[in-house]
């Protein structure tokens, strides 16, 4: 596989085409570098700045239980009691509380532009990029309410706090929390002003806000105004950002009470009415919402998604590089509608219809025909990623293994046995190094991968084929096969993240998605839908 150039990116929604600029960065991925006068005055604040921090902030925390305690009681979770004096008082003074709080942290002031919508003007505020904990800021700023996992609720002194804002709780346990989330939120959207604004982070995920990736339309679908608010961190040294390859939780928060001053600004865009089209669809109402604020921000717009991060962090036993083009490849699956609902069956139709084929190659018409669907910009860029000699043809195999990785990210054996199906011969139902190395290079989503290594240290027999259950063998002795085999053969090959050239994807074991820095998931405040796959990733975050 091989990663498009650097072009404007098609996008199709309702049959009207949009162009989308990819990223420069891999938005997944912060990577914090200092200088040695940086070291020395890290060093200098764990020992002295550092810990008065954080007990300063942790004695404001424990100060606000009360108040937020005495407001929360008797408070029913359907119906909003009328603001009397005493808890705008509270109200007043928990802001008072958590604003010193911050300030003890290191943000010693804070700009706010532009001016914040009352509730019956824009009942819900769309937040972004969202990137860390510290984009708590402006829920303290505001007290307006957020969509919270109902767990939280349960944490002590935690959950009292979060309890005091009103939040819409989505339950995991049940089955129909995304349709309740939604209904929940178009119910206080369409109150009049009665309830508080509800604050929602539509990406769903924390980014390293080099771009804005997809939003999630659970904040648009109750097709009322909504006020944009974009948040900035213009940092010399950014230690805010906690994202899925970068610094974990903890060493974000040292990194930033060891500076001395850090700063957030704040700024509410114009209010956003949605049209008639827009109202009745929350795709291209988020789709809309987003531009305005990358326009703002002056950043770019990327149809990555939540999902992208479920794949990148997937525990399987090939850990996709950073750099993978089945990112790529996911996103424009996701575009054409090609992700199956039964996935082991289509998946099992695919690759005995690619085992036919016996290695013939494939136009884009051809290519076409064999997934019935029509012609169209995104099906080229798809063919593309798989037309390496660009002489227009592409194997087939090569994408029903990318469509395996990406329904299956952390079943890894399942997708060698559908590869090993499509290429081995029909006598001894064995491959050769180089059918390998092409399942793998496709698994992998790079361009160019070595695996003599890992051949011959299956292939012990030296007749220069492997069978699968060879395979098999040898992988279920050595879990950390691609570790050993791959990742050290192909330590010389660099990323294509960060710059404007594409060389070779890097399978350094540093640079992978699922390295041991990964940080899991800051919490998704969208009520967007989660399957199973995440779970391992959500326990993390617990």
């Amino acid at each position: 596989m091989k990663l498009r150039s650097n072009r404007q990116c098609a996008m199709e929604v309702d049959g009207k085409k949009m162009d989308q600029a990819p990223p420069v960065r891999n938005p997944f991925v912060h990577v914090l570098k200092f200088t040695p006068t940086e070291k020395a005055k890290i060093a200098l604040m764990t020992v002295t700045l550092f810990p008065i921090r954080l007990l300063i902030a942790a004695f404001m925390m424990l100060l606000a239980w009360p108040f937020a305690f005495l407001a929360s009681v008797g408070r029913s979770e359907t119906t909003v009691e009328p603001q009397c004096l005493w808890r705008r008082l509270v109200d007043i003074i928990l802001k008072i509380i958590m604003r010193v709080m911050w300030f003890a942290g290191g943000f010693h002031w804070m700009t706010v532009k532009g001016q914040r919508a009352l509730p019956r003007e824009a009942p819900i505020l769309t937040l972004a990029p969202h990137s860390s904990y510290f984009d708590a800021i402006p829920v303290t700023m505001t007290m307006s309410s957020i969509v919270m996992k109902a767990e939280s609720k349960d944490i002590p002194l935690w959950g009292t706090l979060i309890k005091y804002i009103r939040p819409v709780f989505v339950s995991r346990s049940d089955q129909n929390s995304r349709k309740k989330t939604v209904e929940e939120i178009k119910r206080r959207a369409h109150s009049g002003g009665e309830w508080p604004q509800i604050m929602i982070f539509p990406e769903g995920t924390c980014t390293n806000r080099s771009c804005l990736i997809t939003f999630k339309p659970g904040a648009f679908i109750p097709a009322v105004p909504v006020q944009p608010v974009v948040i900035r961190y213009p940092n010399k040294l950014d230690s805010i950002t906690w994202t899925w390859q970068g610094p974990g939780a903890f060493e974000i928060l040292w990194l930033t009470l060891c500076q001395l001053h850090n700063e957030f600004v704040i700024e509410f865009l114009p209010i956003y009415t949605p049209s008639e089209e827009e109202k009745k669809n929350p795709a291209l109402f988020a789709i809309n919402v987003r531009r305005v604020m990358a326009k703002a921000l002056g950043v770019p717009i990327t149809d990555y998604s939540f999902e992208d991060c479920q794949l990148a962090m997937a525990e399987g036993q090939l850990r996709l590089p950073v750099d993978t083009c089945l990112l790529e490849f996911a996103k424009l699956v996701r575009r054409l509608g090609l992700k199956p609902r039964n996935t082991e069956k289509v998946l099992q139709e695919y690759g005995n219809r690619a085992r036919k084929l016996e290695g013939q190659k494939l136009d884009l018409d051809s290519f076409a025909h064999f997934l019935d669907v029509p012609v169209s910009d995104m099906l080229r860029d798809m063919f593309a990623l798989f037309d390496e000699h660009d002489d227009n043809s592409m194997d087939i195999r090569e994408y029903v293994i990318a469509l395996s990785v990406v329904c299956r990210p952390a079943k890894t054996l399942e997708t060698m046995k559908l590869a090993f199906k499509m290429f081995e011969a029909e006598e001894d139902g064995a491959i050769t190094e180089r059918e390998l190395a092409i399942m793998l290079t496709t698994a992998l989503g790079v361009t160019n991968l070595s695996v003599s290594s890992l051949f011959a240290a299956i292939d012990v027999e030296d007749t220069g084929k492997i069978t699968f259950d060879k395979f098999r063998t040898f992988v279920e002795q050595h879990l950390d096969f691609a570790e050993v085999y791959l990742y050290t053969d192909n330590a010389g090959l660099h990323s294509s993240c960060d710059g404007q050239q594409q060389p070779q994807p890097s399978l350094n074991i540093d640079s992978t998605a699922t390295s041991k820095t990964a940080n899991g998931i800051c919490p998704d405040f969208s009520p967007g839908d989660r399957d199973g796959t995440v779970d391992g990733l959500l326990k993390k975050y617990n």
